[in-house]
């Protein structure tokens, strides 16, 4: 279980970079995994503060996006992953932008909304904005199938 908020402003989305596995830097939505017993509503809040130094308020949940994957790390056996995340709307209410230190991101940066196809993303980036953009009412893109990352 993991949370998202996505936050645009003045035509731009705040983003945050990470290295794939491969050690390529991909942008990503602020957010991440939810620690045991903390509600998804304060774990979106502290990974956003985490990752780009801007608190926020949740404005609303976008929707909830679900994947599954078969992957092997290495050698070893296959690794049966399913991921739920939930997309929340942000707004910035202080704070100031910053890179996170020591942690799964090294950068945080406001990306012209227009120039995100041509970025290296993964794909809850676009998923992440149809919902803000289509704001789906069951919370949901119907036609969405699971995906890889």
């Amino acid at each position: 279980m993991a949370a998202y908020a996505i936050c645009v402003r003045d035509g731009q989305i705040l983003l945050a970079r990470s290295p794939a596995q491969d050690g390529t830097p991909e942008w990503v939505v602020p957010g991440g995994g939810t620690e045991h017993g903390e509600d998804p509503y304060d774990t979106v809040r502290r990974e956003v503060e985490e990752e780009t130094g801007y608190r926020i308020e949740v404005t609303g949940l976008l929707g909830v996006d679900s994947s599954h994957r078969v992957f092997r790390k290495g050698f070893g056996a296959p690794v049966d992953h399913h991921g739920v995340r939930l997309v929340y709307e942000g707004r910035i209410i202080g704070g100031a932008l910053r890179n996170e230190v020591n942690g799964s991101t090294d950068l945080a940066a406001w990306q012209d909304l227009e120039a995100v196809p041509g970025l290296v993303r993964v794909s809850l980036v676009d998923v992440a904005l149809r919902m803000w953009r289509e704001r789906p009412p069951t919370g949901r893109l119907a036609d969405t199938p699971n995906r890889a990352r």
